[in-house]
């Protein structure tokens, strides 16, 4: 709870009766400072022309409320890497892309693609490119060293969103030094090629089901890449599902990922997979009707101390619920009236 705030529920400071009552919560409990990025919970995966045309269409049909990544680094066969991304641009430059919410994943540092992969998809289709993931990065250098020829393709003046993939124990040991980067917004945890760069020591069975979240050294990576993405406030994205069509488990795998480790947002690599994965990682429907009820009263005491069902909330609590609320119109989840109207507009 924050500090210096009155004892009584539903007292207010001075300084928070100066506060207009139509203040929205962006600009009365974060006064200026930056919000977490808020990013939609599912990264879909797609790695040829069929595939993003198929995502892009179940997109369109069930809205902005999963993102879509063109892979360039395992989708491009060898020796066509340079028709693939001319393909990559051009779908991402069409009517397909409807939302804007399509990134692409470049092959890594040590390929001697990955600089043409900027250079041919960038100038095409940089303006409407979401974001750039960067695979293997071995640490801050790479992570900069990348950056930097992004930032020379990209449209002028443009600084497109940076994701990196978190599955080196280089970049697992300058993960805070990497979350810090400006141009920084995702950090996605690599599962495979984590452990596979253990050489055995993590057995296979790791890489799905419920050993992947108990195993002490993938915990460990999974803990620190969370706590460096919320410290940051930038957003944590959680490896992908091995079952590709047990909805069930990828459901049960994703809210394990959300409740317990902090992640709020996971990998697709299936159509079967997306469903599931929003669906375990939104926010609970008595969740949101919670935090909705909970930040009217708070608007209504312009934003001073309330008490609900005996407890006391303040701006700290506030706080928590916004960005909860945010997170749920992000995954497609109905926000109560009135706090829809009044908290995010007309539909």
């Amino acid at each position: 709870m924050d500090k210096a705030r009155p004892a009584t529920p539903g007292a207010l400071s001075v300084v928070e009766s100066r506060l207009p009552a139509a203040m929205q919560p962006q600009q009365a409990l974060f006064a200026g400072d930056a919000q977490p990025f808020v990013l939609p919970v599912c990264d879909h995966y797609a790695g040829n022309e069929r595939f993003l045309l198929k995502a892009l269409a179940y997109q369109a049909q069930l809205g902005p409320v999963f993102d879509i990544t063109a892979d360039c680094e395992d989708g491009a066969p060898v020796g066509r890497e340079r028709e693939h991304a001319q393909m990559v641009a051009a779908v991402i430059a069409s009517a397909a892309n409807r939302f804007g919410r399509v990134g692409i994943r470049i092959h890594d540092i040590s390929h001697p693609h990955w600089q043409k992969d900027l250079e041919i998809i960038l100038p095409v289709a940089g303006t409407r490119v979401a974001y750039v993931t960067l695979p293997k990065a071995r640490g801050l250098a790479t992570v900069e060293a990348m950056a930097g020829r992004v930032n020379a393709y990209a449209p002028r003046g443009q600084r497109i969103p940076l994701h990196v993939l978190i599955e080196t124990h280089g970049a697992l040991r300058e993960i805070e030094a990497i979350a810090a980067h400006p141009q920084v917004q995702c950090l996605s945890f690599g599962l495979m090629d984590f452990v596979s760069a253990h050489h055995g020591a993590i057995p296979a069975s790791v890489l799905g089901g419920p050993g992947q979240f108990d195993h002490p050294l993938v915990r460990r990576a999974k803990v620190e890449i969370s706590a460096a993405a919320h410290a940051h406030l930038k957003v944590p994205s959680h490896n992908v599902s091995t079952s590709l069509r047990d909805q069930q488990q990828v459901a049960a795998d994703a809210e394990r990922a959300a409740r317990e480790f902090g992640y709020t947002r996971m990998w697709s690599v299936h159509p079967d997979q997306i469903v599931p994965v929003l669906s375990g990682m939104q926010p609970r429907n008595d969740e949101v009707e919670r935090a909705a009820r909970i930040l009217l009263a708070a608007a209504d005491a312009q934003w001073g101390p309330i008490e609900e069902d005996g407890v006391l909330h303040d701006r700290a609590s506030y706080r928590l619920f916004w960005t909860l609320l945010r997170r749920a119109a992000a995954a497609g989840v109905a926000i109560p009236e009135p706090a829809r109207s009044r908290f995010f507009g007309a539909a």
